[in-house]
């Protein structure tokens, strides 16, 4: 490992683990019989779980490893209240009529700024102790034309999710962040952060206080229709089930192959400095926001729930790679914004995958019987909490309306199935664009 990079302490673990590490605890039996079998334990299977839980229905959830060990316990931490759908709005718009995708799109940021008032809700309900904070967010713009496309959004924006946000031009932005890399960007008031592990875990806590019956290290290898529900076959036995939720996302295999072929895994990479000095460490985001921007290879990043440290993650690749090539990358892009953090090592860093869809918007629905909630596109902390509950309020008929993400179409692509090959052909072309437009800037 490179001297200037790592600190002697360094682990590729995620930072998060450092307060609460996934693990079997609490783990029951497989149960012969249940009303709903969930798969997957994220935060979409455990919200759907805990509605279902609040409202008395016998519910399992199912988790092949242990719980918290996918996504939901390594992912960034920001909180998106609507603000993070515009690529795939902006694709439906391509190919729809201007009125009809202006009532869609307005449906769509309603919702999703819902996702928001929802995870506040939960949190405060169930006092989940996750260092929540409504601080907000700074979208930097990556070249002039990406702050004008900003610009555009910010009235939808506005009006449909409620997002309380205004531009920042670059003559201004040090008033969010120390840096001059950005050409301006969006501020979004209405937007947050959470410590994703500590959220992860008061949620497996809820869903025992309301008699979820939870089960780790239970692998399931098959799915059968019989006439009044399913059968599930798991490594630790079978159970007869009325519902099935597929709640998997970037983790979705080869059991339900048909909803593989609808979501592409993307790893993501993050990693953790050392502790910062005081001083440095408050100048950085004088704010507390976090932090996205605008390239089609973004980065996100935001300081540690302590203010000690930078969390700084992105598409280092888009594969699953060793921290030896991810840590190195991030650290690039982090310094190539915070120039002042050359020198500064790292003591942690991971990856995970996220679900992205062809077409940039997260789904719900259901396929061959299951219900499904799948695709948070990378922004999934409030998102999959709004889809697994929503998802739970649909079976148990409680919900007054369809959710505008509810049986949409979910695309797939022609020989695709699951297997994302050519994602480093991707990634590479990304970068090429990417470098092209800030030179052209």
């Amino acid at each position: 490992m490179g001297r200037t990079i790592f600190h002697p302490d360094f682990k590729p673990l995620p930072y998060w683990w450092e307060a609460w590490t996934p693990s079997t605890d609490g783990s029951a039996d497989l149960p012969a019989k249940a009303d709903v079998a969930i798969v997957g334990a994220g935060y979409a299977g455990l919200s759907a779980a805990l509605e279902l839980g609040r409202a008395g229905t016998a519910v399992v959830v199912i988790e092949a490893n242990e719980f918290g060990y996918g996504a939901s316990s390594r992912n960034g931490g920001a909180v998106s209240g609507g603000i993070s759908l515009g690529k795939g709005l902006s694709s439906r718009k391509r190919k729809a009529d201007r009125g009809d995708w202006s009532r869609e799109a307005s449906a769509l940021l309603s919702d999703a700024a819902d996702s928001l008032r929802l995870l506040e809700e939960i949190i405060a309900r169930e006092k989940i102790d996750c260092c929540y904070e409504r601080k907000g967010r700074f979208v930097g713009a990556y070249t002039p034309k990406h702050y004008d496309d900003l610009n555009d959004r910010l009235d939808a924006l506005n009006r449909d999710a409620a997002a309380e946000a205004y531009m920042l031009p670059k003559a201004r932005q040090h008033e969010e962040i120390a840096s001059d890399f950005y050409y301006g960007g969006m501020v979004v008031r209405r937007s947050g952060k959470l410590h994703p592990a500590l959220y992860c875990k008061g949620l497996l806590d809820a869903c025992r206080r309301h008699r979820v019956t939870l089960c780790a290290r239970t692998r399931v290898a098959d799915i059968a229709r019989q006439p009044r529900g399913f059968w599930l076959t798991t490594d630790r036995g079978k159970i007869d089930a009325r519902e099935v939720v597929i709640a998997t996302n970037g983790y979705t295999g080869d059991v339900t192959p048909a909803l593989k072929r609808r979501v592409l895994p993307v790893a993501s990479h993050i990693i953790a400095t050392e502790e910062l000095p005081a001083e440095l460490a408050a100048d950085l985001i004088p704010n507390g926001k976090t932090i996205n921007d605008t390239p089609r290879v973004l980065t996100y990043y935001r300081m540690s729930p302590d203010g000690k440290r930078v969390l700084f993650g992105g598409r280092a690749r888009f594969t699953q790679v060793k921290p030896q090539v991810s840590a190195p990358a991030l650290h690039r892009l982090m310094t190539e914004r915070f120039p002042q953090l050359d020198g500064v090592r790292v003591t942690h860093a991971w990856t995970g995958n996220v679900a992205f869809t062809f077409d940039f918007l997260p789904h719900m629905g259901r396929h061959d019987g299951m219900h499904y909630t799948l695709g948070c596109n990378g922004s999934g902390v409030a998102m999959m909490t709004y889809l697994g509950t929503q998802t739970a309020r649909k079976i148990l008929g409680a919900t007054n309306r369809v959710s505008a993400f509810d049986e949409r179409d979910f695309p797939t692509r022609s020989f695709y199935n699951g297997n994302p090959w050519f994602l480093p052909l991707v990634g590479c072309y990304f970068h090429l664009r990417d470098r092209l437009d800030r030179l052209m800037a």
